[in-house]
């Protein structure tokens, strides 16, 4: 069977915070995964499901089980989990050694004439991160958590765009843990323009949530969960291309945000008008910033 190199750059294409980086550590120091677990604050099945991906990332085992022995067994950090670490801790250094040299926004030289180098203000940090994503899903929208709510094994996170729109996320518990999500958390929503539907408003001028409408009921459907509403986003057309039965559209959002969706087969909808788009919470996936 031909060995399968390691992929280092996928399972280092996180931050050195990130909680399944800190599983890692956590096992590699006491050797016991329920230990690295209570110490990243996530639950035994979080953490497995952290160490499965870092290791579907890396492309080689990262964690080994270790059979017997007086405490009857625990877990043992491979060669390439070591490896993986180490790499991790050099890319921060790195990292910070980056953001050190970058003068802060507005800043002068003791001469008083502006720096030569760029300049990055601190808020932009987590855009910056966010460039380093590579994803076929086009819509990649900055947002805030306002609160978690949990529904079952489903957490559902309530986020603010820029603007003021209002959107949600679907999440297991496990997922919610990992990402270590908190009101006033800085994210990144991500969503296929395919699943959006784009629809015309209710009335002229018409704002905020729609009586439902058969836009709704389909992403609904798609989503498989007859008892989800998707949230509803008022915007304007800013360009319109004919995708077969339906229309692939871009509409602004307030706060200047962008978003790529789908109209509802059999409506026309132009350049201008004033339009809105359902996303279903089951179709937003949550990202963080490198």
């Amino acid at each position: 069977m031909t060995a399968v190199a390691p992929q280092w750059s996928q399972a280092l294409g996180h931050a050195a915070s990130d909680k399944r980086l800190d599983i890692l550590r956590g096992i590699a120091r006491s050797g016991s995964i329920s230990q690295a677990a209570r110490e990243a604050g996530v639950s035994y099945k979080a953490a497995w499901q952290a160490l499965d991906t870092l290791s579907n990332l890396a492309g080689v085992e990262l964690v080994q089980r270790a059979v017997g022995g007086a405490g009857g067994g625990g877990a043992r950090i491979t060669e390439a989990g070591q490896w993986l670490l180490q790499a991790a801790a050099a890319l921060d250094e790195a990292r910070q050694a980056v953001l050190a040299r970058l003068p802060p926004l507005g800043a002068t030289t003791p001469s008083g004439s502006a720096p030569t180098v760029p300049v990055v203000a601190a808020s932009a940090v987590p855009a910056l991160a966010a460039l380093g994503l590579r994803t076929s899903m086009r819509n990649q929208l900055p947002a805030q958590v306002r609160q978690l709510r949990c529904e079952g094994a489903v957490v559902v996170a309530d986020l603010a765009l820029s603007g003021g729109a209002a959107l949600s996320a679907r999440l297991t518990r496990e997922s919610a843990q990992l990402l270590g999500l908190q009101a006033g958390l800085e994210v990144l929503a991500l969503c296929k323009a395919t699943a959006v539907r784009v629809g015309p408003l209710a009335g002229p001028g018409a704002t905020g949530a729609q009586e439902e409408t058969p836009a709704e009921t389909w992403v609904a459907d798609a989503a498989g969960l007859d008892h989800e509403r998707p949230a509803a986003l008022a915007g304007q057309v800013l360009r319109v291309a004919r995708a077969g039965v339906a229309q692939e559209v871009v509409l602004g959002l307030a706060g200047g945000l962008q978003l790529v969706g789908f109209s509802t087969p059999g409506r026309a909808l132009r350049r201008g008008s004033q339009v809105q788009a359902w996303i279903a919470p089951s179709a937003v996936v949550l990202a963080l910033g490198a």
